[in-house]
Formats: C-alpha cells, structure tokens, sequence
C-alpha cells in the first residue's frame, strides 16, 4: 500500500516541485507553462481518502507580485543547476516534516503565511539552511528586478550629460544637479525665508538666500516654490535684476536648478531677458554654463542661442576641446542647428578627433542628429572609423547615438556594422528598449541584415515589451519586417508587440504614423491583426493621417491594397474608393517621371518589344501602384506564344513620337481602336460582352488570332468609375502572365540577394493574382547592359520563354 501511495503521490507533488525547484529557473528564462497552470487553477488537490501530501496554492486579492521572471533571459547554468539542487532538497524537507500529511490549511488573504508559492514553501521548512536559502533566492531576485529597472530607466535630461563626467574643465561649463556637497538642515528654511524682507535691494543678499536654500535638503526644497516667502524673494530679484554682478546671477540662475523653479517662472523671464542684454560682455564659458542651466531648468531659450551662436562663431579658434563638445550638446538640446557654424563644426571634429573620448564622441553625434545638422560623408566615415576600432571599450549609450547619425547619414560603414555585429549581442538583455529600438532601427534603415543581433533582439523584448513606447514597437514590427525576418520566437515576439500596440491604441491618436508604421511592418511578413487594420482604416483616423506633417499617403495606400488582396475574409473599414485613385494617380505620376525612365528598364523594355515583336507585347507600368515599383508585363498563350496586349501603352505613344509622327486625336483613336479581321472593334467587343464583363469585371476578350479587343482592360487600365489601383483580374484560362522585375540594389538587404519586406510583399501578391514573377536581378542585368545587343536578348529570351514557367502556371 505505501507502495502505491507514493506512486500517487509523486505525480500530484512533482507540479509541485517543479514550480520550488525552477522557479530560479524561470526567474532567468521566461515564465514557464507551470507558473501558468498554478495562476490557472489556483489550490487545485486531489481530496482522497488516502494521506497524501498537498500544498493549497492560494491566489489572495492583496498579493503583489514583486518581480517578474519573465524579464530575464539566459541565466548562468551552474548556479542554475546548484538553486535547482538545494530548491529541491529543501522542498523534500518540507513535505516530510511532520504534519505534511494533513489536510490542506487554507490561510486568510490577510495572513502572513499568505505567501507567493516559492516564499510559501519554503517558509515551511524548520532548517536554518532552508531559511539562508530563502533569503539567498529573495536577495538574488531583488537584486535582478532592481537591476532590470535600472537598465530600463531613461533620463532624457541626465543620460546626454554622462560625458561631462569624463573631464574637469566641464565643472566650469555645466550645471551640477546633483545633491549639494554641505547640505542646510531643513529647519533653516523657514528661518531663510523670513528673513526676506531685510535683503531689499541688495543682490549680494538676495544671491545669499537662493545659494542657502539650494542647499537645503531635497524633501524641503519640494514646493519652496509656492510658499510666499520664496515668491517675495523672487520678486526681489526681478527689481535688482540689473544690479546683479554676472557671477551672481549666474549663481541665482544656478540655484533655481536645485530649487526646480518652473520653466515659466516669471524669475526666469527676468534672468532671461538680462541674460540677452548682457550676453556680448561676457565670456564664452559664462555662456555656455548659462545656456546649461536653461536645458537643466528645461526652459526653451531661442533668442539668447542665437546669440551663443553667434559670439561662439566670431570666437572659433578660442574654443578649447570641452567647451566646443559642450557647444555641440548645446545645439542639439536646443534643436537647433546654425547654418553658419556647420562647415566649422566639421573641421572642429576632424581637428580633435583622436583626443575626443568615446563618450564625447557619443555626445557630439547626438547633438548633430538632435539638431539635425547634415554633415559630410568623409567625417562621418573618420568617426566611424575610429569607433569601429574601439568599440569594446565604448558605452553602449554612446555607441546607440553613434549609429543614430549613421542612420541619417545612410553610412555604409562594413567595418562598424560588422564590429557591431560581434560586440552588441551580448549587451542587449541590458540595453534598456529604446537602445535597443535604436540599434534595431539602424539596421533597417541602412538595409543591413545581420541575423545574429536581430536574433538577440528577438529573444530580449518579449519580456521587455511593457516598457515599449507607441513608437518602439512600431519601429520594432517596421524593422523585422523590412528586412523580412522572423526570428526563431517568432509567435511569441509578434503576439507580444501586438499586444502592445493594443495597450497603447490611445497614443496612436497623437501619433498616427506610428499605427501605419507597425501594420505595414507586420504587413511585410503577412500578418494582419484585423481589429488594428479597421481601427487605421476608420475615417477619422484616415483624417488624423493626412493632416499629419509626415507624408502618410503612400503608407495608407500600400496597407489598404495588401489588404484588399491578401485578406478576402475581412469586413472591416477599407479605404473610401476616392482616395483609392488619389493615391494611384500620385504613385503612377511619380512613376512616369522617376522609374518607367530608368535605363535599365527603359532598356529592357526597348528589347523586349523587339524580341516579342512590337509595344503592344509588353507593357511598362506599375500592376500593383502601391508596392512603389514598376513592373513589365508580358503574356503568353499556353503553348508559349506572346499575346498582344498593350493597345493604350505609352510605350506605343513613345515609339511613334521618337520617329516623328504627330500624334493626333485621329491617329491615336486607331491605334487605340486597331481591326480585328475587317470588322469594328466596337461589333466585336459588344458581341463578346457578357453583363458581368461591362461590370468591368473579367480582362476582356480574345479575339481568334489571340489580340485583346478593344473592351479589353489590362491592369493598368481600370473600367471607370473604378480606382486605378485596383487589383488587376486574374489570368483567363490558357493564359500566362508574366511579371518582369528589373530589380535593383535597394530591392535587397545590402551586399545581398536577400530581399527587402516590401518587395517580398509585392512580389507574393502578384502570385496571389495569378502573375508569374520573372526576375531580371541586378547582379546578373546591369553587367549585361555594357554587353553585346544579341547578349541581352538573348538572356531575355531565356528568362520570358523558359519551360518551366509554362508548367508551373
């Protein structure tokens, strides 16, 4: 009988078990599928009639949970397995003690032994080791959360400053905000404050009080502002204003940085002002420690920028390496990026490049991009350069704004990327989610793949994903999806960012662009959660992205269209027809002007027609206008002849012009209308009609010799009333339609074949719609435009009449 007992018993304990003994485990892995059972089924025990051993999990309304395990990926595996070891020995302690055979306590929701399954536990144990153990996975846990928060806490104002840190000259030019070196006991304030009165017109006392009482403990010095006595110590200042010294009021400014006086103080539209008036007669450095004070009191200070700039440009060659870095941070805090100074900011660079420590060079490619200056492809190499070299060495803060002027440069920098590549994996799980986004988002951008950093990405953000802006995951979803990867985790990292965009639907109101961002993303690797696509296809929200100051046009476009066609089950809101031939009309405008002209489709098509046997073969346009590129189309009968097609092209119209024929109203209607055997195109296209043919539903009829008749539409050539975006029909029986790609090198990840998400999109869509893709690559057609005239068709001729395209359509 103990026989079977304890056979029963080991299965209902070793649930049981396993959340004690892996609990550490989880707390380095992710959370596991018993955690989940154990919230799932709360207390759950089998009640027999046999003594059996049972811990009652209890779920009481005031539990908190105090970390959160899923946040920490890949542990260290030998103080795993050592937790696992003494986890379990501890729990068979527990359950052999006496009393473990009772019935199941079950404990009020206030009760101390109300405790979270691993605390619970071990908590029964009488062992000292027990108890040391308890406290060493309570102190390990902590210490984990406490380090995760630290990682993901960003402090916009702080952060930009850490290279201030690197010298001491920048004592001189920057606000310290940190807490003051001889604090006042708080008592004093009040003392301070009462005191007032006798400082009347006296800036040496006035500057007194507000250095005591920046100086008081931080607790006190919270809502000084408000209280009365501060006020009438303001006002003071505002009537001497102009009897300060400027050390002086430099220090009343610095005070007001510990006091936290609010940016629209009226004190500080004094100091402002004075500031302003006085600015000329000061030095550089008294500028750039006032300019500090103003980021540190986050105040908007154009008109005295302007004129830091300006006595910063008449004074070039004084500034010393820490205070043109200062200037640098200066510039990009304001937003603001003067004209005059660029070509001199570059020269100041290439100047101290090699003397600028990591984190100064960090500094200054943050300032640049702030205020978004341009800058040559030559300093921006130079400072790639070095980083590459020294890029173990430098922050990872640092390294993030380096790439962040990579990024707008669109630097192709292989030594950097590739560096990066086998430095940054191993610090993703403690970049906090805007670094990360920051990094990921240079890889998009620059088309550069590299699947070992999107990898570790991948793996890090599903439990990071809480702290994701609107805007990170939407950069995020963007970012795999250009580059068309879906990571080994993948149901887990796209169920987790969709899931964040949900929680944080209200922001997209503020910022549509960022919704159009990450349905486009997620559009790329075909995925499309419906209830966010109705949500961005809402009129009123249709309305909030074409007011926006980003152009949003395209995005709408290209997310309505792969919806109408890869989504035949949706019932949601879709795109109003009328915008619909807005949008196809701007793309196929932009088209004639930019892609149709290329010479290497303007070559292919010239070819094509000469092998196929004339322009109405083969048609140079867009079949699907919102994938942005252009396509060839040619078609073929199912014993592989060509079936003329383009009767309205404007390739046709090209040819006639480039020979000198007028082209009249007269001679383009026939060559619109053409002849089929002798008679009216009009006869045979009323006699072919059916009623669903002049819906504009079907392409259009053959005729016997295999030409379109004049009703015929192609995809390009929508019946009216209908939007000139609209997919095209599907192939009639017997026939092939081909879809030529003359692709190029920014179709593709850079140095190569790997496809971007958006044309794998295009591409899946136009077999959706019966087309056969044909590939005209750039590494193989672009050498062949430097060759022989018979090479290149002959490399044509391969591509549109190769036998395995016929079968396979």
């Amino acid at each position: 009988m103990a026989t079977v007992l304890m056979c029963r018993r080991i299965p209902r304990l070793s649930r049981v078990a396993a959340f004690s003994t892996t609990a550490k485990h989880e707390a380095e892995h992710g959370s596991s599928k018993s955690e989940q059972e154990e919230k799932d089924n709360p207390g759950t025990a089998n009640t027999g009639s046999e003594s059996t051993a049972t811990i009652q999990l209890l779920n009481p309304l005031d539990y908190r949970v105090l970390y959160n395990p899923s946040a920490y990926a890949r542990g260290r595996a030998g103080f795993q397995q050592h937790l696992d070891r003494d986890s379990g020995q501890a729990l068979r302690d527990t359950l052999t003690s006496p009393g473990a055979a009772q019935a199941p306590q079950v404990f009020p929701a206030a009760s101390s032994q109300a405790l979270p399954p691993i605390r619970r536990a071990l908590s029964k144990s009488k062992s000292n080791s027990n108890t040391l153990l308890q406290q060493t996975i309570l102190a390990a846990l902590s210490k984990e959360e406490a380090e995760k928060e630290k990682w993901e806490v960003h402090d916009s104002k702080e952060d930009p400053r850490e290279f201030q840190k690197g010298r001491p000259e920048y004592r001189s030019l920057s606000c310290d905000s940190s807490e003051p070196a001889q604090p006042l006991p708080a008592e004093e304030g009040d003392s301070i404050l009462d005191s007032v009165a006798a400082c009347e017109g006296s800036p040496g006392s006035i500057t007194d009080h507000f250095q005591r009482l920046s100086r008081l403990p931080a607790e006190r010095r919270v809502g000084l502002a408000s209280e009365p006595g501060f006020d009438a110590l303001c006002q003071c200042a505002v009537r001497a204003i102009r009897l300060f010294s400027t050390p002086d009021l430099i220090h009343v400014l610095k005070s007001c940085v510990l006091l936290a006086v609010p940016p629209a103080h009226p004190l500080l539209d004094a100091c402002e002002g004075e500031f302003c008036r006085r600015a000329w007669d000061m030095g550089l450095e008294q500028l750039l420690l006032v300019a500090d004070c103003w980021r540190c009191l986050e105040r908007s200070v154009p008109s005295y920028l302007g004129i830091l700039f300006s006595f910063a440009n008449l004074h070039w060659k004084d500034l010393t390496l820490p205070q043109f870095v200062q200037l640098v941070y200066i510039i990009g805090e304001g937003r603001r990026s003067p004209a005059d100074l660029a070509q001199k900011v570059e020269s100041t660079i290439l100047k101290y490049l090699d003397s600028f420590t990591l984190e100064e060079l960090g500094a200054i490619c943050l300032g640049l991009f702030k205020s978004v200056s341009g800058i040559s492809d030559h300093v921006m190499r130079r400072i790639a350069d070095r980083v590459s070299l020294q890029m173990e060495d430098m922050s990872t803060y640092a390294l993030v704004n380096v790439l962040k002027m990579l990024r707008y440069t669109r630097m192709d920098h292989l030594p950097l990327l590739k560096e990066l590549g086998k430095v940054i994996p191993e610090r993703i799980p403690t970049v906090n989610i805007q670094g990360i986004m920051h990094i990921t988002l240079t890889y998009s951008s620059l088309h550069y793949f590299d699947e070992g950093v999107l990898a570790a990405v991948a793996t890090s953000l599903p439990p990071k994903v809480s702290y994701c802006r609107s805007k990170d995951a939407a950069k995020f979803l963007w970012s795999f999806g250009c580059l068309d990867y879906e990571p080994p985790n993948e149901e887990e990292f796209y169920s987790s960012l969709i899931k964040q965009i949900h929680r944080k639907l209200h922001e997209f109101r503020k910022f549509p662009e960022h919704l159009l961002t990450a349905l486009l993303g997620l559009a790329f690797v075909k995925r499309f959660p419906e209830e966010l696509i109705d949500y961005a296809l809402r009129e009123d929200f249709v309305r909030k992205t074409r007011a926006s100051k980003y152009e949003l046009n395209k995005d709408l476009f290209t997310l309505g269209k792969s919806v109408e066609i890869e989504c035949p089950a949706y019932r949601g809101n879709r795109l109003p027809p009328q915008l619909c031939q807005e949008f196809a009309e701007m793309a196929l405008s932009f088209a004639e002007q930019e892609i149709y002209v290329r010479p290497e489709i303007v070559e292919a098509t010239s070819l094509l027609e000469k092998m196929l046997g004339g322009p109405e073969y083969v048609k140079n346009h867009m079949i699907l206008p919102h994938t942005r590129s252009s396509d060839l189309e040619v078609r073929l009968a199912a014993d592989g002849h060509p079936i003329p097609f383009n009767f309205k092209g404007p390739v046709a119209a090209r040819k006639l012009k480039d020979i000198g024929v007028s082209l009249t109203d007269d001679l383009m209607a026939q060559l619109v209308k053409g002849r089929a055997h002798g008679r009216s195109p009009v006869e045979v296209e009323n006699e072919g009609r059916t009623p669903r043919q002049e819906r504009g539903d079907e392409a259009g009829m053959l005729c016997s010799d295999g030409a379109l008749t004049a009703g015929a539409k192609s995809p390009a050539e929508p019946e009216p009333g209908h939007c000139p975006g609209a997919p095209p029909c599907l192939p009639q029986p017997g026939e092939v339609r081909l879809a030529l790609q003359v692709s190029n090198r920014n179709h593709y990840c850079y140095s190569s074949k790997r496809l971007l998400g958006l044309h794998c999109l295009k591409r899946r869509q136009l077999r959706h719609l019966g087309y056969v893709v044909v590939e005209l690559p750039f590494w193989e057609w672009f050498p062949l435009l430097r060759r022989s005239r018979s090479e290149k068709l002959s490399y044509l001729h391969y591509k549109v009449f190769d036998p395995a395209l016929l079968s396979r359509a």
